[in-house]
């Protein structure tokens, strides 16, 4: 399979004044999301699928994108959900690359990248130094951009102008977009229920805890804690998901009734942050966040775990003080706050992702942990 929504005329615009010139592919058009990095070598499919990066434009630092193609949303798993993604759409509002492969070869595939991108409407550009690109990030911080992908020639003016228009990723509560705008079941029915809370899941999340032989039901970001009793969960899981934990309001809400309900609760990511806010804590912006796949993190024993992550917040590790959770993981690079413990009550959480997907699986072993506690509602 070969390339062929390739060759337009690309243009990326950073706020601090920096124009890249690139070869556009996937859907000619013009949009604006905050610019950030990962560098993973291989998942560009659930990355893509990834419902934290909503709102952003992803750039990959690993330098050829394409080669193994795109696989079919149609090819499931034994619970019915898609193998191969982390949502049902592409969720960056574009993507960056050094170098697309023209062709793509693959026994899974069934469609090129550029293809995939110009059928979910999604601009790509290529043909950009994004070493540079990401090392600039690193030393000023992500910033918010503007790429336009055209047939015609671009016009530098217009996309400064694009910029100013509008809003800053800060500033804008984009769960309320990626969040299950009604309650889905998954798993048989009678089996014990685990509600999971949608601020932006990915399916492997649930694939995980259906794993664990439980039936999933996820709910909406702003449900009340009564719709979570109705159910009668042995457990509450809040998900991953995109933007500033603290526009999260009314998931807040909810996770402080659930934390005075002493009902089993697993935070993963943005549910880390969530939680930790419930109990008085903040949240902080990082420089240009963590996301990759080879990211070493320490627990409170000194053992140490290569994770994968996707995230631009982080809990202040102070603000835990006077809080009933002590810090149950920190990042080895950097000595963030990477999980979340309550030793006396059944509440759990962590920054990075112990589904992976894409990843090592390393921390897996925390979903079992989480049903042991659904079991006994104590520490083991």
């Amino acid at each position: 399979m070969y390339a062929k929504y390739v060759g337009f005329s690309a243009k990326l615009v950073l706020e601090d004044g920096t124009i890249l010139d690139g070869i556009g592919f996937g859907y000619p058009t013009m949009k604006v999301g905050e610019v950030v990095f990962n560098t993973g070598m291989v998942g560009y499919t659930e990355a893509l699928t990834d419902p934290s990066y909503a709102g952003q434009m992803l750039t990959l630092t690993y330098p050829m994108v394409g080669n193994y193609g795109v696989p079919s949303y149609d090819v499931k798993d034994e619970f019915g959900i898609p193998k191969y993604f982390e949502a049902d759409h592409i969720q960056p509002k574009a993507f960056i690359i050094h170098e697309l492969s023209p062709y793509a070869s693959h026994w899974s595939s069934v469609k090129t990248l550029d293809t995939w991108l110009y059928e979910e409407r999604i601009p790509g550009i290529y043909g950009i130094d994004t070493r540079e690109l990401t090392k600039k990030l690193r030393v000023q911080g992500v910033m918010m951009g503007v790429l336009k992908v055209s047939n015609d020639k671009i016009d530098d003016n217009e996309l400064f102008n694009e910029l100013k228009k509008n809003k800053r990723y800060d500033m804008i509560n984009f769960v309320e977009e990626v969040s299950t705008k009604e309650i889905k079941e998954y798993g048989v029915r009678d089996k014990d229920c685990v509600v999971l809370i949608d601020t932006g899941v990915k399916y492997s999340i649930i694939r995980n805890l259906l794993k664990l032989g439980y039936r999933v039901v996820t709910l909406p970001y702003n449900v009340t804690i009564d719709d979570v009793k109705r159910l009668k969960p042995k457990g509450v899981v809040l998900s991953n998901g995109p933007g500033d934990p603290k526009l999260c309001t009314e998931t807040i809400k909810l996770t402080k009734e659930l934390l005075n309900y002493e009902l089993p609760l697993l935070g993963i990511c943005l549910g880390n942050q969530i939680m930790a806010l419930a109990a008085d804590a903040t949240t902080y912006k990082l420089k240009y966040g963590h996301r990759g796949q080879n990211k070493p993190c320490m627990d409170n024993k000194g053992r140490v775990y290569v994770t994968s992550q996707n995230h631009g917040y982080c809990i202040e590790p102070r603000s835990l003080e006077g809080t009933n959770f002590d810090i149950w993981f920190k990042n080895v690079d950097d000595n963030t706050v990477e999980g979340i413990i309550d030793n006396e009550k059944p509440f759990i959480a962590v920054q990075f992702h112990p589904e992976a997907s894409p990843g090592p699986y390393d921390c897996m072993f925390l979903f079992e942990i989480f049903a042991k506690l659904m079991k006994s509602g104590k520490h083991v």
